[in-house]
């Protein structure tokens, strides 16, 4: 019995260029666009009584706290003001927290850690709010830190600043990854017609 290697050098070499493919794009997500263009503007950047609807609100359990945040305005562009207002009540008595909240910002990707400062903000008749300025589009998350009782809480949202792309990261990589599968399985098909193909016309 003659044992077929072609078909396993293919898949070897394959394997090869497919774990070289994902580097290349974890290194491109690796240059993201730095927080040194990200404006942290008073809390008044954007008046309370504008009418804008938030982009988002969610509402989420963390520790004692129940943390309720909204961003202003819808579609937040760059260069335009923007701003986070972030609710936290206790989870058994429904008080407000009281104290201090640190607003930070980070590019949305894969490697992205550094941060950067937007502002320290106190509360304001039970909100905590935050403003923003974007000199550029992009995938951000904006982070809330704060210590009660002596442990800290932080909590991370994404914020979306200008036109989403076509495609995403995510998107692109699984493209990719079903490109190179695909190409795979069809030279393994052809590699083992011809073996078939050589092999009857020996026999």
């Amino acid at each position: 019995m003659r044992l077929n290697t072609s078909g396993i050098y293919i898949v070897i070499r394959f394997k090869k260029y497919f774990y070289l493919l994902c580097l290349g794009l974890m290194l491109l997500q690796a240059s993201p666009l730095f927080a040194h263009h990200v404006l942290g503007r008073p809390s008044y950047s954007l008046n309370e009584d504008s009418t804008t609807p938030p982009s988002m609100q969610v509402e989420t359990q963390i520790g004692n706290f129940y943390v309720t945040y909204m961003v202003f305005p819808a579609f937040p562009s760059p260069k335009e003001p923007g701003r986070v207002n972030l609710y936290a009540s206790r989870i058994d008595n429904g008080e407000p927290f009281i104290g201090q909240i640190t607003f930070k910002v980070r590019d949305d990707s894969w490697f992205s850690k550094r941060e950067e400062i937007l502002g320290i903000q106190n509360i304001d008749d039970n909100v905590y709010r935050q403003g923003f300025e974007f000199s550029e589009a992009g995938e951000y998350i904006i982070r809330a830190e704060f210590t009660s009782g002596g442990e800290p809480y932080q909590i991370d949202f994404p914020l979306q600043i200008g036109d989403p792309p076509a495609l995403g990261p995510i998107g692109l990589t699984v493209s990719v990854i079903m490109i190179v599968i695909f190409g795979v399985n069809l030279i393994q098909r052809k590699r083992l017609t011809s073996a078939k193909i050589s092999k009857a016309h020996s026999s």
